[in-house]
C-alpha cells in the first residue's frame, strides 16, 4: 500500500472515529438520562412507602382513641390505595431498571467501537511511520551511494 493510501484511508477512519465518538456520547447520555429516571423513581417509591407508614401509624393511634367505624375503614381503604401505588412503582422501577441496564450495554458496545477504530487508527499511523521511515532510508542510501560514486569518480 502506497503513503497516500494509507494517508487517506488514516484520513476516513478519523472521520469514522469523530461519528464514533459522536455516537458514543449520545448513548452515554441516553444511559445517563436512564439512571436518572431509574433513581428518581425508586427516590419516588421510598416516597410513596414513607407516606404510607405515616399515614399507617397516624390510623393506629387515631383507632386507639376510638373512631367511628366508617371513618376507620375510609382510612384503610385510602392505605390499600397507597399499598397499590407501591405496587405500580414497583413495576415501573422494575421496567426502568431495564431500560438503563440496556441504555448502558448500548453505550458499552459503542465505547468497544471506538475503541477498535483507534486501534485500526493506531495501526495505521504505525503503517504510515513505517513508510515514512522507509522512505528516509532510501533517500539516505540513495545520498550515501551518490557520494560514494562522485569520491570513486574524481579520486580514480
Amino acid at each position: 500500500m502506497s503513503r497516500t493510501q494509507v494517508a487517506k484511508s488514516l484520513q476516513q477512519m478519523n472521520v469514522v472515529l469523530r461519528l464514533e465518538t459522536d455516537k458514543e456520547k449520545n448513548t452515554l447520555h441516553a444511559f445517563n438520562v436512564a439512571q436518572d429516571y431509574y433513581q428518581q423513581q425508586k427516590a419516588k417509591l421510598t416516597s410513596l412507602q414513607q407516606y404510607r407508614l405515616d399515614y399507617f401509624r397516624q390510623l393506629q393511634q387515631e383507632g386507639g382513641n376510638g373512631v367511628g367505624a366508617r371513618h376507620y375503614q375510609q382510612r384503610l381503604s385510602f392505605v390499600a390505595k397507597l399499598d397499590k401505588a407501591c405496587e405500580q412503582q414497583n413495576q415501573i422501577i422494575a421496567q426502568a431498571s431495564v431500560v438503563a441496564d440496556q441504555r448502558k450495554r448500548q453505550w458499552l458496545a459503542q465505547q468497544r467501537k471506538r475503541q477498535a477504530v483507534e486501534k485500526l487508527i493506531g495501526k495505521k499511523q504505525h503503517t504510515l511511520q513505517q513508510l515514512d521511515n522507509r522512505q528516509e532510508q532510501q533517500a539516505m542510501d540513495e545520498f550515501a551511494l551518490q557520494r560514494l560514486l562522485r569520491n570513486q569518480y574524481f579520486a580514480g
